[in-house]
């Protein structure tokens, strides 16, 4: 993202199965980034789940549920950034 927005150097976006499995990946991150010194300036969309907006600073976290992220599909709004894709086991 860098170049492309002033809003982050870096978006991930991320899909839970659940509501229950975006909070848990959302909590995860949030311990994550804490442990290793950082620190998440806002939360948004937890209580709901469908969509979580975890903002780190440079990297902005999008966890979504298939549905959410289908319908408001961030890559094609992004399509012009480099993509990097990550798949979990």
């Amino acid at each position: 993202m860098q170049g492309k927005t002033i809003l982050a150097d870096i978006f991930a976006i991320v899909t839970g199965r659940s509501k229950i499995q975006t909070r848990a990946i959302a909590d995860a991150i949030c311990e994550a980034v804490k442990a290793s010194g950082g620190k998440i300036a806002r939360i948004e969309g937890h209580a709901d789940g469908n969509w979580i907006l975890l903002d780190a600073g440079p990297v902005v976290v999008h966890v979504f549920t298939p549905e959410q992220r289908q319908f408001y599909n961030l890559e094609r709004l992004w399509a012009s950034a480099q993509e990097r894709r990550a798949q979990s086991s």
